[in-house]
């Protein structure tokens, strides 16, 4: 028989209660596992975010990964590593977008993390008590949202800030003008005198320049993509055989076109591929398409009527276009999947009513409560329209197609198009039918902005010190104003790496020049990886759109009095050292890579690594390319 004790209050009490809650982290990981997920990426960045805290006494750092790579699970299982280490108030800062917030805090409460997360504004009320417990509180990064919040926990120590999105908004835009933007300012109260700061995104660059809230950076994590994950790679890639052999249909529009009349196609041949993977039973599923091409609310109002049309027509037979509509709907199929054209047309005749178009901006119906129905399709042919909301933290699944024509007129901010590529994610199991359609110049800058990002990313990865950003005189890593001017190094288009002695060996291995990727990995072998490193020379290799004749090396040029400005002992030049003349245009005329050993009477030498299109290459812009990077004082 079963005895029933008796109530004793210290059963209840101190650490059993604590050691009950305990285990949050290894929990969070048994969720993600049983949802078949791999666990490593997040665990990597998780144990060096609380190694980074509890080793090394690090106050504010960043953790980087790629868009839309998974990064609000690895931010659920920080947190909960984060209160399983005693700290007992994260707040998670999130874009300042209801919708937003909703999506995000839903991800966190779905998780079972405890303690279950509250919006700022369920903590407000004077009956709410914030000591003695663990707290989770979201909110936006608004004035109003922050200063309540600020009021309500300020009197509360040892805060850690989870920052998602961290380059939007909380940077300093005012870093060159003695003062602080308010949201930088609210920000910087949370974090308290004895506070954590914690940045987390897909483009660190703002936050590094910005010298934000004096981040460590060489203390910043990497969040390593799952191996599921379709990003720059895949989209992007940036050899001749990989663009020549793309995993997904790329629709490069011209530059001057009929954008109605390409909306159009874009949009009928998003519902035959729609219809394949069902017919087919290939992958069965509601899918969505989205629409980016303006950040004007009136440019969505066309797009949505263009849409919507289209809609009407193919659901009416009686329509005057519904002919000319469902021949053009019928060519497209049989293009693509020649007899199967009659039955994927009738597929999309007959189910063309299970459509869902939304315009996702500002003027959105508020009565709605999220976006969900769009970011995780319900309809059959869910189709999203927008701007500025939809370019960073909306996370699409099922996303089958994307038309994107937002160019800018000036200068392109590399951390905005980077997050721009909503296409990025777990796209692998029907990546044969997604299509990307985009005018072919905004491809090429697009491009090339991630072939700057990855040469950055690639050298933090390297572990060799604070990161170097590109810019040309059409990209730059971030906006001016939030670059903190007297933090930062600018530097010629030229990188270079420690000084060694030049061995009979070298000079033979270089001998009069030569090209391809070959040469250069011989090169970096003999010198070692402090004097040319591994991540220059996977750059490169990954990076040659015209094979070995991309990559040059030259011949070794020796420093003499002839360069009044070179210190010849370091050997160095504040101006570089590679310029039209050592880039020998005519005997190299195709390559974008050049390799160059300048060497000393003393019989050392360093090597100089610049990259230089040629005038006719469709990266022209980037001949002026320059690195800027914090310098060690900042």
């Amino acid at each position: 028989m079963t005895t029933v004790s008796d109530f004793d209050i210290n059963n209840f009490l101190g650490d059993q209660i604590e050691h009950a809650r305990g285990g949050r982290l290894a929990r969070q990981y048994g969720r993600i596992a049983e949802k078949g997920q791999s666990i490593d990426s997040i665990k990597l960045a998780v144990d060096a975010a609380i190694d980074n805290i509890q080793v090394h006494d690090a106050r504010s750092f960043v953790i980087y990964g790629e868009p839309q790579s998974g990064k609000t699970e690895m931010m659920i299982a920080l947190t909960a590593a984060l209160l399983d280490i005693g700290k007992r108030i994260v707040i998670v800062l999130t874009n300042d977008s209801v919708q937003l917030l909703e999506q995000n805090i839903t991800r966190f409460q779905l998780s079972g993390l405890d303690p279950a997360p509250k919006n700022f504004s369920e903590v407000l009320d004077s009956a709410v008590k914030i000591a003695g417990r663990d707290w989770v509180i979201f909110s936006k990064k608004n004035q109003s949202d922050l200063d309540k919040l600020l009021q309500k926990i300020s009197a509360y120590p040892n805060r850690v800030i989870l920052d998602d999105e961290a380059d939007y908004a909380t940077p300093n835009g005012k870093v060159n003008r003695a003062d602080k933007t308010r949201i930088n300012e609210l920000v910087e109260k949370l974090i308290g005198k004895d506070g954590i700061y914690i940045g987390v995104t897909a483009t660190p660059a703002r936050l590094d320049l910005n010298a934000t809230f004096d981040n460590e950076n060489t203390r910043w994590v990497d969040f390593p993509p799952h191996p599921f994950y379709t990003g720059q790679d895949v989209f992007f890639p940036t050899t001749k055989e990989g663009m020549e052999n793309l995993k997904y249909k790329l629709i490069r529009m011209p530059d001057a076109r009929d954008d109605t009349k390409f909306l159009r196609k874009a949009l009928l041949s998003f519902l035959v591929n729609v219809a394949f993977l069902n017919y087919t039973n290939q992958r069965p599923g509601s899918y969505s398409m989205l629409i980016h091409a303006s950040g004007k609310k009136a440019d969505h109002a066309v797009d949505y009527e263009a849409v919507t049309k289209i809609f009407g027509i193919l659901a009416d037979s009686n329509a005057t276009r519904y002919e000319a509509t469902t021949r053009e709907l019928f060519e497209l199929a049989r293009a693509r999947h020649g007899e199967l054209a009659t039955a994927l047309t009738r597929f999309v005749l007959r189910s063309i009513n299970q459509n869902n178009v939304v315009v996702m901006n500002s003027n959105s119906d508020r009565s709605q409560s999220s976006y969900t129905k769009v970011t995780t399709p319900a309809a059959l042919f869910t189709v999203a329209i927008g701007g500025n909301i939809v370019s960073r933290g909306v996370t699409f699944d099922n996303l089958l197609s994307m038309f994107f024509t937002r160019d800018s007129a000036h200068k392109i901010q590399q951390d905005t198009y980077i997050q721009r590529a909503r296409m990025f994610g777990s796209r692998g199991a029907y990546l044969e039918s997604f299509e990307l359609y985009i005018p072919g110049a905004l491809y090429d800058d697009w491009q090339r902005c991630f072939v700057f990002h990855k040469l950055s990313l690639r050298q933090i990865r390297s572990g060799s010190g604070a990161p170097l950003w590109l810019q040309d005189n059409r990209i730059q890593p971030a906006t001016t104003a939030s670059v903190k001017l007297a933090a930062v190094d600018w530097q010629s288009g030229e990188m270079t790496w420690e000084i060694f002695k030049l061995s009979p060996e070298v000079e033979k291995i270089i001998g009069t020049g030569g090209t391809g990727i070959d040469l250069v990995k011989t090169l970096a072998s003999t010198v070692g990886k402090d004097a040319l490193p591994d991540h220059v020379v996977e750059f490169v290799e990954n990076f040659s759109p015209k094979g070995a004749n991309s990559v040059a090396v030259h011949p070794t040029r020796l420093i003499t009095k002839s360069y009044t400005t070179a210190d010849a002992d370091t050997i160095t030049r504040a101006k570089g050292f590679i310029g039209t003349k050592e880039i020998e245009r005519l005997v190299y005329p195709l390559a974008i890579h050049h390799f160059m050993l300048f060497s000393n009477e003393k019989g050392f030498a360093r090597v100089y690594y610049k990259y230089s299109p040629a005038p006719n290459d469709p990266n022209v812009n980037s001949r002026r390319l320059v690195f800027v990077g914090r310098n060690a004082t900042a």
